[in-house]
């Protein structure tokens, strides 16, 4: 079974982090949680291990 990864694992994170707040220039609060949303769904379909999505979801829990 695979392991979450909660360290640093992103080549040129930097430059995701700065195309994903580019991503919602421009957008209202609602369609900036909208597309949230869907970028969410989108990458859960990629990985698709319920094992990992759950303690994504545990994890992003105990960070809030």
């Amino acid at each position: 079974m695979a392991e979450l990864i909660l360290t640093p694992n992103i080549a040129g994170g930097d430059d995701f982090y700065e195309e994903l707040i580019n991503a919602h220039d421009g957008l209202s609060k609602a369609d900036s949680d909208a597309y949230n949303a869907r970028l969410l769904l989108i990458l859960a379909n990629h990985i698709g291990d319920r094992d990992i999505l759950s303690a994504a979801i545990n994890a992003a829990k105990r960070k809030a």
